[in-house]
Protein backbone atom coordinates (compact mmCIF):
# COMPACT_ATOMS: atom_id res chain seq x y z
CA UNK A 1 0.00 0.00 0.00
CA UNK A 2 2.48 2.78 1.07
CA UNK A 3 4.89 1.78 -2.55
CA UNK A 4 1.48 2.83 -4.70
CA UNK A 5 0.89 5.57 -1.93
CA UNK A 6 4.87 6.50 -3.11
CA UNK A 7 4.13 6.38 -6.99
CA UNK A 8 0.35 8.20 -7.03
CA UNK A 9 2.31 10.99 -5.25
CA UNK A 10 5.19 10.85 -7.69
CA UNK A 11 2.63 10.25 -11.13
CA UNK A 12 0.73 13.60 -9.05
CA UNK A 13 4.14 15.54 -9.24
CA UNK A 14 4.83 14.97 -12.58
CA UNK A 15 1.22 15.31 -13.83
CA UNK A 16 1.52 18.88 -12.34
CA UNK A 17 5.01 19.42 -13.59
CA UNK A 18 4.04 18.58 -16.91
CA UNK A 19 1.02 20.73 -17.20
CA UNK A 20 2.78 23.86 -15.46
CA UNK A 21 5.40 23.21 -18.35
CA UNK A 22 3.74 22.47 -21.41
CA UNK A 23 1.48 26.07 -19.93
CA UNK A 24 5.08 27.51 -19.57
CA UNK A 25 6.77 27.07 -23.19
CA UNK A 26 2.94 27.16 -24.86
CA UNK A 27 2.95 31.19 -23.17
CA UNK A 28 6.36 31.58 -24.53
CA UNK A 29 6.33 30.43 -27.73
CA UNK A 30 2.83 32.25 -28.46
CA UNK A 31 4.15 35.32 -26.73
CA UNK A 32 7.24 34.83 -29.32
CA UNK A 33 5.15 34.53 -32.29
CA UNK A 34 2.61 37.44 -31.58
CA UNK A 35 5.79 39.96 -31.30
CA UNK A 36 8.07 38.35 -34.13
CA UNK A 37 4.18 39.16 -36.00
CA UNK A 38 3.94 42.63 -34.53
CA UNK A 39 7.47 43.42 -35.52
CA UNK A 40 7.26 42.24 -39.28
CA UNK A 41 3.85 44.48 -39.53
CA UNK A 42 5.57 47.42 -37.73
CA UNK A 43 8.73 46.92 -40.18
CA UNK A 44 6.11 46.89 -43.28
CA UNK A 45 3.87 49.76 -42.16
CA UNK A 46 7.04 52.33 -41.89
CA UNK A 47 8.02 50.93 -45.40
CA UNK A 48 4.34 52.38 -46.20
CA UNK A 49 4.59 55.42 -44.42
CA UNK A 50 8.54 56.24 -45.83
CA UNK A 51 7.47 55.17 -48.90
CA UNK A 52 11.41 54.00 -49.25
CA UNK A 53 13.71 51.04 -48.76
CA UNK A 54 14.47 50.55 -44.87
CA UNK A 55 18.39 50.01 -46.11
CA UNK A 56 20.07 46.70 -45.80
CA UNK A 57 19.64 43.84 -43.28
CA UNK A 58 23.57 44.62 -41.37
CA UNK A 59 23.35 48.36 -40.75
CA UNK A 60 22.77 49.32 -37.45
CA UNK A 61 19.40 50.65 -36.37
CA UNK A 62 17.24 50.02 -33.49
CA UNK A 63 13.85 48.79 -36.20
CA UNK A 64 14.06 45.49 -37.20
CA UNK A 65 14.95 44.57 -40.83
CA UNK A 66 13.66 41.62 -43.03
CA UNK A 67 13.55 40.70 -46.30
CA UNK A 68 10.69 42.89 -47.83
CA UNK A 69 9.49 43.82 -51.36
CA UNK A 70 6.36 46.46 -51.74
CA UNK A 71 4.02 46.77 -54.39
CA UNK A 72 2.45 50.16 -55.70
CA UNK A 73 -1.31 49.91 -57.89
CA UNK A 74 -2.53 51.85 -59.96
CA UNK A 75 -6.16 52.43 -60.38
CA UNK A 76 -6.61 49.60 -62.62
CA UNK A 77 -5.03 47.09 -59.56
CA UNK A 78 -1.58 46.63 -61.85
CA UNK A 79 1.86 46.98 -60.59
CA UNK A 80 2.96 50.62 -61.21
CA UNK A 81 5.91 50.77 -58.63
CA UNK A 82 8.10 48.75 -56.81
CA UNK A 83 10.52 49.02 -54.09
CA UNK A 84 12.71 46.35 -52.30
CA UNK A 85 15.73 44.92 -53.42
CA UNK A 86 15.85 41.05 -51.78
CA UNK A 87 13.76 39.76 -54.74
CA UNK A 88 13.52 39.42 -58.45
CA UNK A 89 10.45 41.93 -59.87
CA UNK A 90 10.63 41.62 -63.48
CA UNK A 91 8.12 38.65 -63.49
CA UNK A 92 5.06 40.84 -63.88
CA UNK A 93 2.73 37.73 -64.28
CA UNK A 94 4.35 36.73 -60.98
CA UNK A 95 3.65 40.01 -59.26
CA UNK A 96 -0.06 40.17 -60.66
CA UNK A 97 -0.74 36.62 -59.09
CA UNK A 98 0.66 37.93 -55.77
CA UNK A 99 -1.89 41.32 -56.05
CA UNK A 100 -5.41 39.18 -56.98
CA UNK A 101 -4.60 36.96 -54.48
CA UNK A 102 -4.07 39.52 -51.63
CA UNK A 103 -7.24 41.48 -52.98
CA UNK A 104 -9.35 38.11 -52.78
CA UNK A 105 -8.92 38.39 -48.97
CA UNK A 106 -11.18 40.40 -46.51
CA UNK A 107 -7.87 41.75 -44.26
CA UNK A 108 -5.72 44.44 -45.19
CA UNK A 109 -3.02 41.64 -42.82
CA UNK A 110 -2.07 38.04 -44.34
CA UNK A 111 0.15 35.54 -44.72
CA UNK A 112 0.65 34.04 -48.31
CA UNK A 113 1.73 30.08 -46.47
CA UNK A 114 2.59 28.29 -49.86
CA UNK A 115 5.34 31.45 -50.41
CA UNK A 116 6.17 31.80 -47.04
CA UNK A 117 5.42 35.35 -47.19
CA UNK A 118 3.53 38.08 -45.06
CA UNK A 119 1.69 41.02 -46.47
CA UNK A 120 0.07 44.57 -45.90
CA UNK A 121 -2.01 46.11 -47.69
CA UNK A 122 -2.54 49.77 -47.49
CA UNK A 123 -5.38 51.54 -49.15
CA UNK A 124 -4.10 55.25 -48.91
CA UNK A 125 -5.86 58.44 -50.81
CA UNK A 126 -3.98 58.69 -53.61
CA UNK A 127 -1.96 55.93 -53.92
CA UNK A 128 -1.93 51.52 -52.81
CA UNK A 129 0.28 50.10 -51.81
CA UNK A 130 0.94 45.81 -50.55
CA UNK A 131 4.43 44.98 -48.55
CA UNK A 132 5.50 41.25 -48.17
CA UNK A 133 8.07 40.49 -46.02
CA UNK A 134 9.73 36.88 -45.69
CA UNK A 135 8.56 34.91 -43.09
CA UNK A 136 11.37 32.19 -43.27
CA UNK A 137 13.58 34.01 -40.36
CA UNK A 138 10.32 33.94 -38.12
CA UNK A 139 9.61 30.29 -38.61
CA UNK A 140 13.40 29.23 -37.84
CA UNK A 141 13.11 32.00 -34.73
CA UNK A 142 9.93 29.39 -33.80
CA UNK A 143 11.38 26.25 -34.62
CA UNK A 144 14.72 26.73 -32.59
CA UNK A 145 12.39 28.02 -29.63
CA UNK A 146 10.48 24.71 -30.20
CA UNK A 147 13.77 22.18 -30.07
CA UNK A 148 14.88 24.59 -27.28
CA UNK A 149 11.69 24.17 -25.03
CA UNK A 150 11.85 20.08 -26.12
CA UNK A 151 15.39 20.06 -24.72
CA UNK A 152 14.62 22.40 -21.77
CA UNK A 153 11.24 19.85 -20.99
CA UNK A 154 13.08 16.88 -21.04
CA UNK A 155 15.65 18.01 -18.61
CA UNK A 156 13.31 19.73 -16.30
CA UNK A 157 11.08 16.59 -16.26
CA UNK A 158 14.17 14.21 -15.61
CA UNK A 159 14.97 16.33 -12.89
CA UNK A 160 11.59 16.56 -11.51
CA UNK A 161 11.46 12.88 -11.64
CA UNK A 162 13.91 12.62 -9.55
CA UNK A 163 13.30 15.21 -6.95
CA UNK A 164 9.40 13.56 -7.00
CA UNK A 165 11.00 10.55 -5.71
CA UNK A 166 12.69 11.85 -3.01
CA UNK A 167 9.75 14.11 -2.01
CA UNK A 168 7.54 11.40 -2.21
CA UNK A 169 9.78 9.12 0.17
CA UNK A 170 9.79 12.47 2.61
CA UNK A 171 6.20 12.77 2.20
CA UNK A 172 5.07 9.23 2.62
CA UNK A 173 7.33 8.56 5.60
CA UNK A 174 4.71 10.01 8.68
CA UNK A 175 2.26 8.16 6.62
CA UNK A 176 4.55 4.29 6.43
CA UNK A 177 5.69 4.92 10.20
CA UNK A 178 1.91 5.28 11.48
CA UNK A 179 1.42 2.29 9.01
CA UNK A 180 4.11 0.14 10.97
CA UNK A 181 3.16 1.74 14.17
CA UNK A 182 -0.37 0.33 13.36
CA UNK A 183 0.61 -3.07 12.18
CA UNK A 184 3.07 -3.80 15.49
CA UNK A 185 0.02 -2.46 17.53
CA UNK A 186 -2.15 -4.52 16.18
CA UNK A 187 0.26 -7.58 16.54
CA UNK A 188 0.97 -6.32 19.95
CA UNK A 189 -1.94 -6.44 21.09
CA UNK A 190 -2.87 -9.68 20.09
CA UNK A 191 -0.01 -11.15 21.51
CA UNK A 192 -1.30 -9.48 25.20
CA UNK A 193 -4.94 -10.86 24.40
CA UNK A 194 -3.47 -14.41 22.92
CA UNK A 195 -2.39 -15.81 26.91
CA UNK A 196 -5.63 -14.72 28.75
CA UNK A 197 -8.07 -16.10 26.07
CA UNK A 198 -6.08 -19.27 26.30
CA UNK A 199 -6.50 -19.50 29.46
CA UNK A 200 -10.30 -18.64 29.17
CA UNK A 201 -10.81 -21.13 26.97
CA UNK A 202 -8.99 -24.10 28.96
CA UNK A 203 -10.87 -23.13 31.57
CA UNK A 204 -14.20 -23.20 30.39
CA UNK A 205 -13.77 -26.32 28.71
CA UNK A 206 -12.48 -27.73 32.25
CA UNK A 207 -15.45 -26.50 33.49
CA UNK A 208 -17.86 -28.47 30.83
CA UNK A 209 -15.84 -31.24 31.85
CA UNK A 210 -17.24 -34.37 34.36
CA UNK A 211 -15.74 -35.26 37.29
CA UNK A 212 -14.40 -32.01 38.72
CA UNK A 213 -15.51 -31.37 42.50
CA UNK A 214 -16.85 -27.90 43.46
CA UNK A 215 -13.24 -26.90 44.91
CA UNK A 216 -11.81 -27.28 41.54
CA UNK A 217 -14.72 -25.31 39.50
CA UNK A 218 -14.29 -22.51 42.11
CA UNK A 219 -10.79 -22.28 40.85
CA UNK A 220 -11.81 -22.44 37.01
CA UNK A 221 -14.06 -20.05 37.83
CA UNK A 222 -11.69 -17.62 39.36
CA UNK A 223 -9.18 -17.74 37.02
CA UNK A 224 -12.19 -16.51 34.08
CA UNK A 225 -12.84 -13.95 36.39
CA UNK A 226 -9.00 -12.58 36.68
CA UNK A 227 -8.36 -12.85 32.93
CA UNK A 228 -11.92 -11.24 31.82
CA UNK A 229 -10.40 -8.52 34.22
CA UNK A 230 -7.17 -8.33 32.84
CA UNK A 231 -8.16 -8.15 29.23
CA UNK A 232 -10.99 -5.81 29.98
CA UNK A 233 -8.15 -3.41 31.75
CA UNK A 234 -6.14 -4.00 28.35
CA UNK A 235 -9.05 -2.93 26.13
CA UNK A 236 -9.64 -0.03 28.53
CA UNK A 237 -6.00 1.59 28.01
CA UNK A 238 -5.96 0.65 24.47
CA UNK A 239 -9.17 2.97 24.18
CA UNK A 240 -7.76 5.69 26.38
CA UNK A 241 -4.71 5.52 23.71
CA UNK A 242 -6.92 5.58 20.74
CA UNK A 243 -8.81 8.95 22.06
CA UNK A 244 -5.89 10.75 22.95
CA UNK A 245 -4.96 9.89 19.36
CA UNK A 246 -8.23 11.31 18.07
CA UNK A 247 -8.90 13.85 20.19
CA UNK A 248 -6.46 17.16 19.95
CA UNK A 249 -8.50 19.52 20.61
CA UNK A 250 -7.67 21.68 23.77
CA UNK A 251 -10.89 23.81 23.64
CA UNK A 252 -12.12 22.37 26.63
CA UNK A 253 -9.07 23.25 28.80
CA UNK A 254 -9.67 25.32 32.00
CA UNK A 255 -7.22 26.88 34.32
CA UNK A 256 -5.75 23.83 37.04
CA UNK A 257 -4.05 24.69 39.90
CA UNK A 258 -1.44 22.15 39.33
CA UNK A 259 0.29 22.42 42.47
CA UNK A 260 -2.77 21.46 44.49
CA UNK A 261 -3.66 18.55 41.80
CA UNK A 262 -0.40 17.25 42.41
CA UNK A 263 -0.33 17.77 45.93
CA UNK A 264 -3.71 15.68 46.45
CA UNK A 265 -2.55 13.81 43.97
CA UNK A 266 0.58 11.91 45.58
CA UNK A 267 -1.51 10.80 48.54
CA UNK A 268 -3.40 7.86 47.63
CA UNK A 269 0.21 6.23 46.83
CA UNK A 270 2.00 7.10 49.55
CA UNK A 271 0.44 4.45 51.54
CA UNK A 272 1.28 2.08 48.63
CA UNK A 273 4.16 2.74 48.25
CA UNK A 274 4.80 1.82 52.04
CA UNK A 275 3.51 -1.33 51.30
CA UNK A 276 6.03 -1.69 49.34
CA UNK A 277 8.61 -0.54 51.28
CA UNK A 278 9.41 2.65 50.00
CA UNK A 279 9.13 6.51 51.04
CA UNK A 280 7.87 9.21 49.43
CA UNK A 281 9.21 12.71 49.57
CA UNK A 282 8.02 15.61 47.57
CA UNK A 283 8.82 19.38 47.20
CA UNK A 284 5.95 21.22 45.26
CA UNK A 285 6.08 24.99 44.50
CA UNK A 286 2.78 26.55 45.42
CA UNK A 287 0.53 28.20 42.96
CA UNK A 288 1.40 26.48 39.69
CA UNK A 289 -1.23 27.22 37.12
CA UNK A 290 -1.75 25.60 33.79
CA UNK A 291 -4.26 25.06 31.42
CA UNK A 292 -5.44 21.83 30.62
CA UNK A 293 -7.60 19.01 31.77
CA UNK A 294 -7.51 18.31 35.77
CA UNK A 295 -8.35 14.47 34.84
CA UNK A 296 -5.75 13.91 32.43
CA UNK A 297 -3.56 15.51 34.05
CA UNK A 298 -3.89 13.37 37.29
CA UNK A 299 -3.85 10.24 35.33
CA UNK A 300 -0.27 11.67 34.09
CA UNK A 301 1.04 11.64 37.85
CA UNK A 302 -0.62 8.02 38.99
CA UNK A 303 0.66 6.45 35.88
CA UNK A 304 4.18 7.77 36.83
CA UNK A 305 3.97 7.35 40.69
CA UNK A 306 2.92 3.72 39.51
CA UNK A 307 5.57 3.55 37.25
CA UNK A 308 7.79 3.99 40.02
CA UNK A 309 6.25 1.76 42.50
CA UNK A 310 6.58 -1.01 39.93
CA UNK A 311 10.33 -0.56 39.23
CA UNK A 312 11.71 1.03 42.31
CA UNK A 313 14.36 -1.09 44.75
CA UNK A 314 13.39 -1.34 48.29
CA UNK A 315 14.15 0.07 50.49
CA UNK A 316 14.62 2.79 48.90
CA UNK A 317 12.71 6.60 48.37
CA UNK A 318 10.14 8.00 45.65
CA UNK A 319 10.60 11.76 45.01
CA UNK A 320 7.96 14.05 43.51
CA UNK A 321 9.10 17.47 42.72
CA UNK A 322 7.43 20.36 40.81
CA UNK A 323 8.92 23.78 39.63
CA UNK A 324 8.79 26.33 38.09
CA UNK A 325 10.74 27.39 35.08
CA UNK A 326 12.40 30.17 34.36
CA UNK A 327 11.24 30.03 30.97
CA UNK A 328 7.35 30.67 31.38
CA UNK A 329 6.89 26.73 32.53
CA UNK A 330 6.19 24.04 35.17
CA UNK A 331 8.61 20.65 35.55
CA UNK A 332 7.07 17.99 37.25
CA UNK A 333 10.05 15.02 37.89
CA UNK A 334 9.26 11.40 39.84
CA UNK A 335 12.54 10.06 40.87
CA UNK A 336 12.90 6.69 42.46
CA UNK A 337 16.19 3.50 42.69
CA UNK A 338 16.07 1.38 40.60
CA UNK A 339 18.01 -0.47 37.76
CA UNK A 340 19.90 1.67 35.27
CA UNK A 341 17.62 1.85 32.20
CA UNK A 342 20.34 1.59 29.29
CA UNK A 343 20.52 5.13 27.33
CA UNK A 344 18.78 2.95 23.81
CA UNK A 345 15.79 2.52 25.96
CA UNK A 346 15.66 5.70 27.15
CA UNK A 347 13.16 6.49 24.33
CA UNK A 348 11.78 3.37 23.50
CA UNK A 349 9.76 3.25 27.03
CA UNK A 350 7.48 5.63 25.79
CA UNK A 351 6.35 3.17 22.72
CA UNK A 352 2.92 0.97 22.89
CA UNK A 353 3.70 -2.36 24.77
CA UNK A 354 7.43 -2.18 25.36
CA UNK A 355 8.83 -3.52 28.63
CA UNK A 356 12.14 -2.79 30.09
CA UNK A 357 11.76 -5.33 32.10
CA UNK A 358 9.41 -7.75 29.84
CA UNK A 359 8.85 -9.89 33.74
CA UNK A 360 6.79 -7.08 34.63
CA UNK A 361 4.23 -8.49 32.29
CA UNK A 362 3.07 -11.18 34.80
CA UNK A 363 1.79 -8.58 37.29
CA UNK A 364 -0.92 -6.71 34.89
CA UNK A 365 1.58 -4.22 33.08
CA UNK A 366 1.09 -3.98 29.48
CA UNK A 367 3.51 -1.69 28.52
CA UNK A 368 0.96 1.44 27.62
CA UNK A 369 0.96 3.55 30.72
CA UNK A 370 3.97 5.82 29.56
CA UNK A 371 2.18 5.49 26.22
CA UNK A 372 -1.12 6.99 27.33
CA UNK A 373 0.86 9.78 29.63
CA UNK A 374 3.08 11.47 26.68
CA UNK A 375 -0.28 11.02 24.47
CA UNK A 376 -1.76 13.30 27.28
CA UNK A 377 1.62 15.54 27.57
CA UNK A 378 1.49 16.35 24.37
CA UNK A 379 -1.80 17.34 23.76
CA UNK A 380 -1.09 19.97 26.41
CA UNK A 381 1.61 20.81 24.25
CA UNK A 382 4.14 19.61 27.12
CA UNK A 383 7.46 17.65 26.59
CA UNK A 384 7.56 14.09 28.76
CA UNK A 385 11.49 12.03 28.70
CA UNK A 386 13.17 9.84 30.89
CA UNK A 387 16.92 10.03 32.81
CA UNK A 388 18.85 7.10 34.26
CA UNK A 389 21.97 8.37 36.41
CA UNK A 390 23.39 6.39 39.27
CA UNK A 391 21.14 4.29 40.39
CA UNK A 392 18.52 6.88 40.01
CA UNK A 393 15.37 6.35 37.28
CA UNK A 394 13.48 10.04 36.58
CA UNK A 395 10.33 10.86 34.53
CA UNK A 396 10.15 14.33 33.91
CA UNK A 397 7.09 16.29 32.43
CA UNK A 398 7.72 19.74 31.42
CA UNK A 399 4.16 21.79 30.60
CA UNK A 400 3.93 25.44 29.30
CA UNK A 401 1.98 27.85 32.82
CA UNK A 402 -0.50 30.80 32.48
Amino acid sequence: MIQKLRWKFVFTIMTVVTILLLVMFGMLYRFTQIQLEQESIAMMRSVIVDQHPLGLPDELSGQVRLPYFALQLGMDRDVVDTLGGYYDLSDQAFLGELVGRVMQSKGNIGTLEDLNLRYFRSDLPAKQWIVFTDMSSEQVTLENLTQTCVIVGILSFGVFFVLSLFLSSWAVNPVEKAWNQQRQFVADASHELKTPLTILNTNAQLLQEDGWDNAHRKQFTQHIQEMAQHMNRLVEQMLELSRGDLVQDTGSFEQVDFSELVSDGVLPHEGVLFEHGLTLDCSIAPSVHISGDAGALKQVLDILLDNAGKYAQTPGEVTVSLTRDMRQGCLLSVSNPGAPIPPEQLHLIFQRFYRADPAHSRDGSFGLGLAIAQNIVTRHRGKIWAESQQGINTFFVKLPTI
